[in-house]
């Protein structure tokens, strides 16, 4: 499943040009000048052997498209969703195999305002009322960054929002797989925030 060529490296292949390619898609998509489109021949041109320059970790929200709001074309980035971005086996397995076996040099974790994953993990912690079913795990998964951004605060969904991309950018960090080459400077873990009325990307600090 790897490749020698494709759309996707053209942006580099260190963690610092990967994360400036992101960025200057996201500040073309803001600017309403996109240079790539859902086009079929797009994604004939790659469908052969792929070669992402990223992977970004996102929510399920419909509101935050990660190929539209990054402006990347088929075949440039792996997009893994899960609802508040919250990691489980799956996740990480499918990023160890991304950095591991495609070579990609630049994890992002991608928070965004209003979360809903977030607002209902805040309100089953005010209510002592805890979900059932496997929503349970993303409010168990959650609920430190609530709890560290503190319930009684007015503020608490926004903080909690931006504890819990740091915390989920931590714990790729140190990841078994991910350490060593995050140590080595091959590999970039970085977090950002979706503005969802402007489109804007920002970037977080490590926190």
């Amino acid at each position: 499943m790897g490749a020698t060529s494709g759309p996707g490296r053209q942006a580099g292949g260190t963690p610092r040009a990967a994360l400036a390619a992101l960025l200057a898609g996201n500040r073309r998509f803001v600017s309403g000048q996109p240079v790539h489109g859902h086009d079929v021949t797009a994604a004939a041109a790659a469908s052969g052997d792929q070669q992402p320059y990223a992977v970004v970790l996102g929510c399920i929200d419909s509101r935050v498209p990660l190929e539209a709001i990054f402006d990347q074309t088929f075949g440039a980035i792996c997009v893994i969703r899960t609802g508040g971005h919250v990691l489980d086996r799956a996740v990480c397995g499918s990023i160890e195999y991304v950095v591991g076996q495609l070579g990609v040099p630049l994890v992002m974790v991608l928070g965004h305002e209003r979360c809903g994953a977030v607002q209902a993990t805040v309100e089953a912690l005010r209510t002592g009322q805890r979900p059932g079913g496997s929503l349970a795990h993303l409010v168990d998964e959650i609920a430190p960054a609530v709890t560290e951004a503190g319930l009684d605060d007015p503020a608490v969904q926004p903080l909690a929002i931006r504890r819990h991309v740091r915390r989920t950018v931590r714990t790729l960090r140190e990841d078994d797989l991910l350490a060593g080459p995050v140590a080595a400077g091959r590999v970039a873990v970085v977090g950002g925030l979706y503005d969802l009325a402007s489109g804007e990307v920002a970037l977080l600090d490590p926190g």
